[in-house]
Parts: C-alpha cells; structure tokens; sequence
C-alpha cells in the first residue's frame, strides 16, 4: 500500500521557518522524483519544489528560490522541504508528491499557516 505521510506544518509568523517531511512507503523511493506542491482552497495546485531521484538535480518556484530547500534521504524513504522567510501569502496546504513515468502519487497534505 502506497503511502506519502506529509508532517511539520503549523502556525508560523511571517519571517519565520518551518521543515515540512514526507514519509513514504510501498513503492521504490529511491527511483521517484520527489516534489512539493502547495494549493489555497479555490486556487490550482501550485508547483514548489522538485527534486530527481539522487538528489542531484533540484528546481524551485520563482517565488521561493533562495528561501526554500528541497532535499531527500533515500535511506529513510523521506523528502523535505526547509521553509525559510515565510510570507503570509504563502499559507496553503502543501502536498507530497511521487512520480516516475505514468506512476504517480499524492500525500494528503500538511497546512501551514503564515500569520502574526
């Protein structure tokens, strides 16, 4: 059974950090590519970060390059994203997200929420 068990959301105030985890299992981790997607109720899903199977390749929103990092432990099954500078525009619900070829995946999502 595929699994993707995001943690680490919360209630934040604008500047601050917070590391999101994705937990997976029941697939072959280390094969994926691995992402962070973030959504506002009534808005598309917007893509965050992105990073390929070894680790090697990363890419980032616009919005978030310099701010955000993506990285992944193939060894514990689990991908991260480091939130840093945190604006209030950026509360949403942010979602895991597996890929391979047609093979696809999505978390059930952690919210955070960036306010004073």
């Amino acid at each position: 059974q595929v699994q993707l068990v995001e943690s680490g959301g919360g209630l934040v105030q604008p500047g601050g950090s917070l590391r999101l985890s994705c937990a997976a299992s029941g697939f072959t981790f280390s094969s994926y590519r691995m992402s962070w997607y973030r959504q506002v109720l009534g808005k598309e899903r917007e893509l965050v970060a992105t990073i390929f199977s070894t680790g090697t390749f990363t890419n980032y929103a616009d919005s978030v390059k310099g701010r955000f990092t993506i990285s992944r432990d193939n060894a514990k099954f689990t991908v991260y994203l480091q939130m840093n500078s945190l604006k209030a525009e950026e509360t949403a619900r942010y979602y895991c997200h597996a890929q391979r070829s047609s093979s696809t995946y999505w978390g059930q999502g952690t919210q955070v929420t960036v306010s004073s």
